[in-house]
């Protein structure tokens, strides 16, 4: 369960960058709508992974909900599952 959570929390923030850094600005700079679109689908399928796996990770390891808080608050803000996963996850393995 750890990994999948690690790989998808990175995944997430990966995806989250690609669509603002690189997809977003050839969509509305050079016209080209399609790589936003499926670099779209990518991170909307990821980011309710992410919230998903965050609450039965959250669950299995009965952590407080200040924590829950943080995993979820993680998935809205760049740079921010890779902190939880440096900060949360790697201490775990």
């Amino acid at each position: 369960m750890l990994t999948t959570f690690r790989i998808t929390a990175i995944l997430e923030g990966i995806s989250y960058l690609a669509l603002f850094a690189i997809t977003m600005p050839l969509k509305y700079w050079a016209e080209m709508p399609q790589p936003n679109k499926w670099v779209g689908y990518a991170h909307g399928f990821l980011f309710i992974s992410y919230v998903i796996l965050a609450i039965v990770f959250w669950m299995e390891k009965k952590w407080s909900i200040k924590r829950l808080f943080v995993l979820i608050v993680a998935s809205l803000l760049p740079f921010a599952t890779f902190y939880v996963d440096k900060k949360y996850l790697h201490p775990l393995r």
